[in-house]
């Protein structure tokens, strides 16, 4: 089974979760395009990497979910996609990318809200889903930063219906 990126729950509402992710390490690519054409168009870059393209010829673990990330809105048109490293990766650690559109970049531990939803994570089901987050977070008094994820858990030629996938907000720091 493929790993998944590693997080504790913290406090399971109705609709939604509260999330703290751990530290991990990623590999992105920054698109500036519409949100498929973006995840798409980055996809092969960091697959390449972690399939020896990179400084030590070393094949690293697929591991899910590919996160999209924007810093506005799901309209935005400028997107960083990304690829968690296994857990206990560390950024010294990792082989660095043959192609200079791939970033390496070390995340610390964040609080989330997550909502995860089935079916294919078209412009149209991420942008619900997110409006429907930041809603239900406002409703328990929990503060989001303008930045949304969608995290996607399925290779693309899986049948929509049976696609998983889920939006993710970090909490504003206090």
């Amino acid at each position: 089974m493929t790993e998944r990126q590693k997080f504790e729950l913290v406090r399971s509402f109705k609709q939604f979760e509260l999330r703290r992710y751990e530290p991990c390490v990623v590999a992105e690519v920054e698109m500036s395009a519409d949100f498929n054409s973006a995840a798409s168009g980055a996809f092969r870059y960091l697959f390449n990497y972690i399939s020896k393209g990179n400084e030590s010829s070393t094949s690293i673990a697929m591991t899910a979910p590919v996160i999209a990330s924007n810093q506005s809105s799901i309209d935005s048109q400028k997107w960083k996609i990304s690829f968690v490293m296994p857990a206990g990766s560390k950024l010294e650690q990792m082989p660095r990318p043959l192609d200079s559109k791939v970033k390496m970049v070390e995340l610390g531990t964040q609080e989330c809200v997550s909502l995860s939803f089935k079916g294919r994570a078209t412009d149209q089901h991420v942008e619900k889903y997110e409006k429907q987050l930041r809603k239900l977070a406002e409703s328990e008094g929990i503060a989001l930063t303008e930045e949304t994820r969608v995290n996607r858990f399925d290779p693309p030629f899986k049948p929509g219906f049976l696609q998983y996938n889920e939006v993710v907000i970090p909490l504003k720091k206090s």
